[in-house]
């Protein structure tokens, strides 16, 4: 092939290589970017949503330093995040591990199961949830009184509000991330586990040693993308306590809302936006380079 047309060709592939990635590449732009580049731009100013913007530098980001509140609300929500995202984690890779065991035509049916929660929406399951905690004709408080529990407020409560949204999340949540675990289980090879088999290897040690290292990547997708969506949370906690009892369930998402779109304070809210979006960047790239490290 002489030089020409190799570079010819390898035109082409750029080309069409491009073209595919147009798309995505220009939904970035639009949908992700952009917005972010205009709530800093935002942040800069003082803007109700109806007079004009007034630029006033960085002085919204001087008073989110000393806001209580706001960084109240940052705590809740790491407080969330740190108890969520391992026990999906966990609870998502033991539900693969336990259907990737089944046989038959049963695997259908249980991975069926797992994945129905995921397709009802944010607001029907939370609705779904209200209904079977409600204090005075729950299902739960009807369950707990059969073995001697007295009744319990959940979503009235302060210190229970936060768990019964965690839990929320968690059976919505399972199934999705145990087809993504599922799928990698399968990605290995089977001649991994017998020769394991034959030198005396128990399950546990199958596990530990062939299994948890070569999911590695999908774990770090995992554990990356479901720490973002733990920071994002937001229809779940507007439709099941608003932020309440006492503000125990007042993520940084639903303060950053209400600054805005209450308050009308778009600016401010676009420079606690702006932050947000800074610390859950680095905690990805914590995440990204913590488990990168051991390749």
């Amino acid at each position: 092939m002489t030089p020409r047309r190799s570079n010819a060709r390898m035109i082409q592939e750029w080309v069409t290589a491009y073209s595919f990635l147009l798309p995505n590449i220009l939904g970035l732009m639009i949908f992700v970017f952009i917005p972010i580049l205009y709530a800093f731009y935002v942040s800069l100013h003082d803007w109700n949503a109806l007079s004009p913007k007034v630029y006033v530098g960085f002085q919204n980001y001087v008073t989110l330093i000393s806001d209580e509140q706001w960084w109240h609300s940052v705590t809740r929500t790491l407080l969330f995040s740190v108890v969520y995202v391992p026990l999906l984690f966990c609870l998502a890779l033991l539900s693969a591990l336990l259907v990737n065991g089944l046989r038959g035509k049963s695997v259908g049916v249980v991975r069926t199961m797992f994945l129905l929660p995921f397709a009802v929406t944010s607001v029907i399951s939370a609705i779904i949830v209200m209904f079977l905690l409600d204090p005075r004709n729950g299902l739960a408080n009807q369950l707990l009184s059969l073995v001697g529990i007295g009744k319990q407020q959940f979503l009235g409560s302060p210190t229970q509000a936060i768990f019964c949204v965690i839990l929320t999340l968690l059976w919505i949540n399972i199934g999705y991330n145990m087809t993504i675990f599922l799928s990698a289980i399968k990605e290995i090879p089977i001649d991994y586990f017998e020769a394991a088999h034959i030198d005396g290897a128990t399950r546990f040690q199958s596990f530990r040693y062939i299994t948890f290292p070569l999911l590695r990547e999908t774990n770090t997708f995992i554990l990356i993308v479901t720490t973002i969506a733990s920071f994002q949370i937001f229809d779940h906690i507007i439709v099941m306590t608003k932020g309440g009892p006492m503000n125990s369930t007042e993520v940084s998402v639903l303060y950053i809302f209400k600054e805005a779109f209450q308050m009308l304070n778009m600016g401010y809210s676009s420079a606690l936006a702006f932050v947000l979006f800074l610390i859950v960047f680095a905690f990805s790239m914590i995440q990204l380079k913590f488990f990168s490290s051991k390749d």
